[in-house]
């Protein structure tokens, strides 16, 4: 429930903690990093194994990606493959774009959640 309260009160717009960590303002080990995207384990997890992938380009939200951003958008999911096979989720995972207050987002930077490590359940939420 915590997280649904703060996605009630989250909005887009302003300086975000995954632009901070990008930029280095808050130390963060990164798992996986290039030139378009970060991977980094999520300081809260919900799976065994769980870390974001965020891309480098300030998109607040699926939503909001442009036609131009598919480029990028496809290399996140191949970034979230890859890494997954290096945390050793070789049984699966699940992947989850939070987008908008109904969708439960609570950091307007587009993400990625890649969780597994255990059975996930269907539905989800």
């Amino acid at each position: 429930m915590a997280e649904e309260k703060k996605a009630q009160t989250a909005a887009p717009g302003g300086d975000t903690i995954f632009a901070k960590i990008i930029r280095g303002d808050i130390p963060t080990k990164f798992i996986y990093e290039d030139d378009q995207c970060v991977a980094f384990h999520d300081v809260s997890p919900q799976a065994p194994v769980h870390f974001l992938v965020i891309p480098r380009k300030p998109v607040a939200m699926l939503s909001d990606a442009e036609d131009s951003d598919e480029q990028l958008l496809g290399h996140m999911m191949i970034v979230a493959r890859k890494v997954a096979k290096e945390q050793g989720l070789d049984k699966g995972f699940r992947l989850v774009v939070n987008n908008g207050q109904h969708g439960a987002q609570s950091v307007y930077h587009l993400h990625l959640h890649v969780m597994g490590g255990r059975q996930m359940h269907w539905p989800p939420g």
